[in-house]
């Protein structure tokens, strides 16, 4: 998976608009592919970097409300509606983060 920023997309584009130039007057400069390979390198270690750090956050915010249920079940009878209010704002979360990976393609 590849997550390019704005001004890759742009580069990327404007270097590819060149190579299909040159490639029809059969001189395409090598330095072109090259800097295409560098950006796409680039664009895949940051894909994956941001993909591993969604499975962080899905795994942390699931184990807060797994939390939150457990607590809930253990407070007195004072204190349940805060520890139901905690519960559902953990789940809230959860399906922000669940959305968010479902998104960019988890």
């Amino acid at each position: 998976m590849r997550s390019y920023t704005p001004a890759e997309r742009r580069r990327r584009a404007w270097l590819i608009t060149r190579g299909v130039k040159q490639a029809a007057a059969d001189a395409v400069n090598p330095r072109i592919d090259a800097e295409i390979a560098r950006i796409d390198d680039r664009a895949t270690e940051r894909g994956w970097r941001e993909t591993n750090a969604m499975h962080d956050q899905l795994d942390k915010d699931k184990d807060a409300v797994a939390a939150a249920r457990t607590a809930e079940r253990t407070a007195t009878r004072d204190d349940k509606n805060a520890a139901r209010q905690a519960r559902r704002d953990a789940e809230k979360t959860l399906r922000r983060t669940e959305q968010a990976a479902h998104r960019i393609g988890l």
